[in-house]
């Protein structure tokens, strides 16, 4: 009796039954350039006699392994490679980028990205008209951030603003560019500028900042700086660089001037009610008509600072507290004229030049 089958491997043939089963697998061989040792039905059933065999058979043959429904397998594939290899379209704030799933979800396989798209509509992602899945991003960020997807290679135009693109890559959850743009951003840093900071600079701060707010200038540089006439009031210098500033004429009230460097500095004429400089260094520098004087009782307050060399002639002195140890210090502060009524001169171990009497 002869019959016809087909044989599925990677190729299909028909051929006649005949013979013995090791008749059929020898032609098995020869049709499909395979060593066939196995025989299979279509529902994988090992076919061990040819008698089991009817007309019009599909038959599967292998070389020894177990059986695979050739038909599944190729679905799987084509399902798997479909889910990294199709094409799709991205709107980011308006501006379409095409690239496939792949590179979404293989570079960084943690990344919200990858899991927006490593499965098809899981996470029911907005698409627009065009079909193009919606992304409320900034496009001029998001550009290197796909092209490191695509090549792992950071490259950013001239222009783009590395902290914009660090931002997207957190936003994203693309870890490894993350770190490589802190890295990038902090190589690029200017070395810090330790230059005075300038007249004109000063009073764009001060334009900036309601008369009400404290201005923090604690512990900057304004070393040699022309400050004079302006109103400083309730700022706070405490530990800055004054030395050597033209100060003259400026209201410093209830400025805070703890620990500042006020060597060689000029504060003459200067409104110096309720001023705080405590342990600052004001070595040479010059008070001459200043007012320290509040009427409202407030305390200008010089406790601990280095007066040595300080000139405070004509000045207003009432209730100022000049508490500090002057011991083997030679200082020559001109009080002549000044009015130093209620002021404190605890522990002043060295006398004090004062050619009128107090009054």
């Amino acid at each position: 009796v002869m019959r016809t089958t087909t044989f599925l491997s990677e190729l299909s043939k028909v051929v006649a039954v005949y013979g013995t089963l090791a008749d059929l697998l020898s032609v098995a061989s020869n049709k499909l350039g395979i060593k066939a040792c196995n025989l299979y039905n279509g529902k994988g059933g090992l076919i061990d006699d040819i008698a089991l065999i009817r007309d019009d058979d599909v038959l599967y043959v292998s070389e020894g392994d177990p059986f695979v429904d050739p038909q599944n397998a190729v679905r799987v594939t084509d399902d798997q490679l479909g889910a990294h290899t199709d094409w799709l379209t991205l709107n980011i704030g308006g501006r379409l980028f095409t690239t496939t799933r792949s590179t979404l979800v293989s570079k960084e396989p943690e990344s919200m990205l990858a899991h927006m798209f490593r499965e098809k509509d899981v996470w029911g992602n907005k698409q627009d008209e065009r079909g193009a899945y919606l992304i409320d991003r900034s496009p001029e960020y998001f550009e290197p951030i796909l092209n490191y997807l695509r090549h792992g290679q950071l490259i950013i135009n001239e222009g783009i603003n590395l902290l914009g693109v660090l931002e997207e890559a957190r936003f994203f959850g693309i870890e490894q560019l993350a770190e490589q743009l802190e890295v990038s951003i902090k190589n690029n840093q200017p070395p810090e500028d330790h230059s005075p900071i300038s007249r004109k600079e000063f009073v764009r701060f001060l334009l900036a900042t309601p008369t009400k707010s404290e201005l923090r200038c604690q512990g900057l540089n304004f070393s040699g700086a022309d400050l004079s006439r302006l109103d400083l009031r309730y700022i706070n210098f405490k530990m800055a660089n004054l030395s050597r500033c033209n100060l003259s004429h400026a209201n410093l009230c209830c400025s805070n001037l703890e620990r500042a460097d006020l060597s060689g500095a000029n504060l003459d004429g200067g409104n110096l009610q309720g001023v705080k400089m405590l342990c600052s260094n004001a070595e040479g520098a010059s008070l001459k008509g200043c007012n320290f004087e509040d009427p409202s009782g407030l305390k200008a307050n010089l406790e601990g600072a280095n007066l040595k060399g300080v000139d405070m002639e004509g000045s207003q002195m009432t209730g100022i507290n000049l508490r500090t140890d002057l011991e083997n210090t030679v200082i020559k502060a001109n009080l002549r004229g000044s009015n130093v009524k209620g002021a404190i001169f605890e522990e002043m171990l060295t006398a004090l030049h004062m050619s009128q009497s107090v009054r």
